[in-house]
């Protein structure tokens, strides 16, 4: 009973410090740099919809020359979304480049 209390606490509090995120990837125009050709949307974990977790993932990706994201590395959003987040980015494929490059996205999370 004591962990579920203490988790459920931490819970709470981490929501308060850090803005949460949806299953919808977006970048803007400015942003965007070489063109997704495969994506699979992030699932929402069941304990973010039971405590109501919402909001914003930023995350950039890091994708190999050959279009395979390399790396996720987290910029701000609520942890369990951005786990979520990283899972699901980890299978996209962008478009071959002669570089490496790094992708900026941003995930919406909204519960149904």
């Amino acid at each position: 009973m004591w962990m579920r209390c203490s988790l459920f606490l931490f819970l709470v509090f981490s929501c308060c410090l850090w803005p949460a995120g949806t299953a919808q990837g977006q970048q803007s125009p400015a942003e965007a740099g070489r063109p997704i050709l495969q994506r699979t949307e992030p699932r929402y974990p069941e304990i973010a919809r039971r405590l109501h977790i919402e909001g914003t993932v930023k995350v950039v990706a890091i994708v190999a020359p050959d279009g395979k994201v390399k790396s996720v590395e987290p910029a701000g959003g609520h942890p369990l979304l951005i786990q979520a987040s990283k899972e699901a980015i980890l299978q996209w494929k962008y478009a071959p480049a002669a570089t490496e490059s790094r992708e900026p996205i941003e995930l919406h999370f909204h519960p149904q």
